[in-house]
């Protein structure tokens, strides 16, 4: 029998660290966490949320980084959260781009957000672990329409943070509308999702 989970699925650049605005976040130098975002992830942790990291890196398919640099500056981001008592459960990335055509690549299309497939394979690999994901009590978090879109897609809570693109404006021209709209991951984490809970607790 499964156990209940509740998780947050959140975005990497632009939400928890800051984002090379045209550019890729591809070098340990270049990652830098956004205030607060580490402290956010240790009070949903402490509230009982898996955390699981979901970004477009199609740095990869472009061939501006390797999956071994991508991977090192995930495995950074952990060792910087772990600081702070936070950490993430799962980490996937999405190496495709339409308009560079990968012989490896391309088979994770469905993994590119505002698709799903990233999301898909969490759930297949929670479930693994006996866990069921509660998508009722569950959260996509970005920066960007593509996750609030794939928020919806997947049947997720979605909440758009003003940090990096901070795409409220695209989010209102291709009616694609949170559920609410947060200054940064911690106002996400600490003034809107936490107080559902009594005593900050599930």
């Amino acid at each position: 029998m499964s156990i209940k989970a509740k998780v947050l699925f959140l975005d990497r650049d632009g939400t928890i660290n800051e984002d090379l605005i045209g550019g890729y976040v591809t070098e340990l130098d270049q990652f830098r966490l956004i205030p607060k975002s580490d402290e956010a992830i240790a009070l949903a942790r402490k509230a009982g949320f898996k955390i699981v990291i979901v970004s477009n890196q199609a740095c990869l398919a472009k061939g501006m980084a390797s999956e071994e640099k991508i991977n090192a500056v995930n495995a950074y981001m952990q060792s910087l959260l772990i600081k702070n008592g936070a950490s993430y459960d799962l980490c996937y990335f999405a190496p495709y781009h339409p308009k560079y055509p990968h012989p490896k690549y391309d088979a994770y299309k469905s993994w590119r957000k505002p698709e799903t497939g990233m999301v898909a394979q969490a759930l297949q690999d929670f479930q693994k672990m006996g866990l069921e994901v509660d998508k009722n009590d569950s959260y996509f978090i970005g920066d960007k329409q593509v996750d609030v879109l794939c928020g919806k897609r997947s049947g997720l809570r979605q909440i758009l943070v003003r940090t990096g693109h901070g795409e409220v404006d695209a989010c209102r021209e291709k009616d694609t509308h949170p559920e609410f709209i947060a200054d940064d991951l911690y106002d996400a984490v600490a003034n809107y999702i936490l107080p559902k809970y009594s005593g900050g607790n599930a």
